[in-house]
């Protein structure tokens, strides 16, 4: 990435009206100072602006490739069908169809798919041959700059600028494009379609009584719609998951010859046996994963399409500002608050990084902060937002499903790692900002009062939602009521108040938000499939606990090692799978060895779900650093390592979920004595790690090396929540901030700077 702070083209050098710091000194990374000393100045109209811009730049780190915009007769049939979806799965939630869950599910999955093949353009490179005969046909140049060289898809981002970044492209569908289409609404509705041919057909209830035994007409569909989904699942993610799900297939086929004294043999299975899994069971293409996307993401996508129309995202920014407009650390405080609201609702951690970053980002380089600093704070404070409640990521639904729990106690669980969490990254950003000298930057912006009294409404539907679950009626009719209720309150303000225009492109936008997501969940079938008929998970499983009993006997040594192993695992699954993906491959592996280490269910699933999202913060990719990387113009290696390094609570609290048993204090279980212990423990944990990382103490000074030894080893041990371990952490930490104090004034009678105060303002190396 180039150092430029603010490259043509970037968002941030047009996200707010003015932007203005007190001092004159130029910031570390080179940028200009800005003439005179007006105070930074937040417009309402460049706070929507930059959220405009910041969803076509969020499409190109999301998990998810961005799709057509498209325009004409096909956008209108596209938004029909999905109009036609949006209200199908709101009918669904009051007057579910007498054929049962799976019925609906055949019926989602035959309007969502063949929607991607529209949406999603192929992304296939043509030969090198057929790319300059088609130029040639074409009168067009076959060098380097020649667009046709790129794809076959006249629609794709690579063929409207082969060198450039992948952006929403405008584009028709190719013939081909709609021959997938139609196949796919085809092949989709066989199972419900009355007509029989060649011995199969004949309705749902005809095709539910050939389970186990499929005609030869139920196998060829079957075998379609794998290719059907996995080629939709290559046009959404990449190739990445295909070849997971392949990599499933094949061990399910060729299973049978491995030697059978692998713990990992089976006695194999035909392709008959495999299709009959994924299309004809629950377990398959219709398992638990597609049934979340159908039932729950897709009204949570809805709510926040609408939530975003009403003007809640340039509200939650706008509060955030305020209430930190004469602080220190403003500018830090802003961005972080910022990301911590905006994940309320949101659930994405590369949308929520660009979203407050191509507003926050020219406060913070006013304030002084490196673009690879910035960098760092943004893409932590944005994934987030798959951790906040009561908007989790899509993986949340599943647990709440596996576990067979209502999705008021999975918010329940992620609420005090949530507050830990983004207590790591607010002490860092206090540290960051005494160490470097972060300039002070009044923002001028209504009051925090004012604000709540004008818009504070928009709060409105995220306690109707954590209400509706309180008094126990399920997560798909709370967020309906939500929904409902913010697109009342819209009519509040009058320049975002909910049309039917809008009110339509907001159903819209959230069936075509889930399209990717269905197509995963829907693969996602193979996997889950694969490892029920094989008895892939506990074989893996048992292979895992194996190879730490193998270093140790001692119980505790076994689960420490069995949870890092499982955590290096689960990251690296992460770092090539969507979140939903490695969530599900996660909890069927490495699940059942969890379990088997008698690790209680809750903390099993948060720590594999905890994992799954960190994904989006680990490198070398790091899709949320990558994100923040181009709204800030920073050098995306530095810009990774600072993420990492803002998110670190997040690698560790998880561990203290599963090794201990007051672990679960951390997911709010076990009394409010064990609660309260826990979550103690962690926060000083969490506060002395900062410290250890960022190599300041608030209110005292510099932390050395030593002092910051001794922090980490705090850390690491107040996060072993039994009463010895912590109280020895305590200890160390106590000795670490008297070797800050001694420090202290040892510099203070050498004639140093102040304690408390920077020497200089500089970026120094972590």
């Amino acid at each position: 990435m180039p150092a430029d702070p603010a490259p043509p083209g970037r968002p941030d050098h047009h996200a707010v009206a003015t932007v203005a710091a007190p001092e004159a000194a130029p910031p570390p990374d080179g940028t200009p100072a800005p003439d005179g000393a007006a105070p930074h100045r937040i417009s309402g109209d460049g706070v929507a602006r930059a959220a405009r811009e910041a969803q076509d730049l969020a499409a190109q780190f999301e998990e998810e490739k961005p799709g057509r915009q498209l325009t004409g007769a096909v956008a209108v049939l596209l938004g029909t069908a999905a109009l036609a979806v949006a209200l199908l799965s709101l009918w669904q939630v009051f007057r579910p169809l007498p054929q049962g869950s799976k019925f609906y599910l055949i019926v989602f999955l035959a309007g969502v798919l063949p929607l991607v093949f529209l949406a999603y353009p192929a992304g296939l490179r043509l030969p090198r041959v057929l790319r300059r005969a088609s130029a040639r046909r074409a009168g067009r140049p076959d060098g380097p700059d020649d667009p046709t060289r790129a794809c076959a898809d006249p629609g794709s981002p690579a063929a409207q600028d082969p060198g450039g970044p992948r952006v929403p492209t405008a584009g028709r569908p190719s013939g081909l494009d709609w021959v997938l289409a139609a196949l796919a609404l085809v092949v989709c509705l066989y199972p419900v379609l009355p007509p029989t041919v060649a011995g199969g057909g004949g309705g749902y209830d005809a095709f539910l009584d050939r389970q186990g035994l499929l005609a030869p007409l139920d196998v060829v569909l079957g075998a379609l719609l794998l290719v059907l989904l996995l080629e939709a699942c290559r046009r959404a993610t990449g190739w990445v998951l295909p070849v997971v799900c392949l990599v499933f297939l094949g061990y399910g086929y060729y299973g049978g010859l491995l030697p059978q004294s692998w713990p990992v043999a089976h006695a194999g299975l035909d392709f008959d046996q495999l299709v009959d899994a994924f299309y004809n069971s629950d377990s398959g293409f219709y398992g638990t994963p597609l049934d979340v996307a159908a039932s729950y993401i897709v009204l949570f996508t809805i709510y926040g399409a609408v939530l975003d129309i009403s003007g809640a995202g340039r509200f939650f920014v706008e509060l955030s500002a305020a209430a930190f407009r004469r602080s220190r650390t403003a500018a830090g405080r802003t961005a972080v608050a910022s990301g911590f609201l905006l994940g309320t609702v949101s659930g994405s951690g590369a949308a929520t990084t660009v979203s407050i970053g191509a507003v926050t980002w020219p406060i913070l380089r006013r304030a002084g902060y490196p673009a690879e600093r910035a960098g760092g704070m943004l893409a932590a404070a944005g994934v987030g937002a798959i951790l906040s409640p009561p908007t989790l990521g899509a993986a949340a639904f599943i647990i709440a499903e596996y576990l067979g729990v209502s999705y008021l106690r999975v918010l329940a669980w992620a609420t005090i790692p949530t507050v830990l969490y983004y207590l790591g990254i607010l002490l860092s950003v206090e540290i960051d900002a005494r160490r470097f000298g972060a300039r002070p930057v009044t923002i001028e912006v209504t009051s925090p009062w004012r604000l709540l009294a004008r818009s504070g409404y928009h709060f409105a539907s995220l306690f109707v939602i954590i209400g509706c679950l309180a008094v126990g009626l399920s997560a798909t009719r709370a967020v309906v009521y939500a929904t409902l209720l913010a697109a009342a309150l819209s009519f509040l303000d009058r320049a975002h108040r909910l049309t039917p225009a809008r009110l339509v492109a907001a159903l819209v936008a959230g069936v075509r938000g889930v399209l990717a997501v269905a197509a995963v969940c829907a693969a996602a079938g193979i996997i889950t499939a694969t490892t029920t008929k094989t008895g892939l998970g506990p074989q893996a499983a048992a292979l895992l606990v194996g190879g730490a009993k193998a270093v140790s006997t001692d119980p505790t040594v076994v689960v420490l090692l069995t949870v890092v192993l499982a955590a290096v695992a689960l990251t690296l699954l992460g770092l090539a799978v969507p979140v939903t993906a490695s969530f599900v491959i996660g909890w069927v592996i490495i699940g059942p060895a969890l379990l088997d280490l008698g690790v209680a269910a809750p903390a099993a699933a948060m720590f594999v779900f905890y994992f799954a999202v960190l994904s989006e913060v680990s490198p070398p990719t790091a899709l949320a650093a990558v994100a923040a990387a181009a709204v800030t113009g920073g050098r995306l290696v530095p810009t990774m390592w600072q993420t990492l390094r803002y998110a670190l609570p997040a690698y560790l609290a998880p561990i203290a979920f599963v090794v201990t048993p007051n672990g679960l204090g951390l997911l709010g279980t076990g009394g409010p004595g064990r609660v309260a212990f826990a979550t103690a423990a962690s926060a000083l944990g969490v506060a002395v790690l900062a410290v250890a990382a960022g190599g300041w103490l608030p209110g005292v000074g510099p932390a050395g090396p030593p002092e910051r030894v001794l922090g980490a080893l705090a850390g690491l041990t107040l996060l072993w929540l039994e009463p010895v371990p912590v109280a020895i952490g305590v200890a160390l930490a106590a000795a670490g901030v008297t070797g800050c104090l001694i420090r202290r004034g040892l510099t203070a009678r050498a004639g140093g700077p102040r304690a408390g105060r920077p020497a200089e303002l500089r970026e120094e190396p972590t």
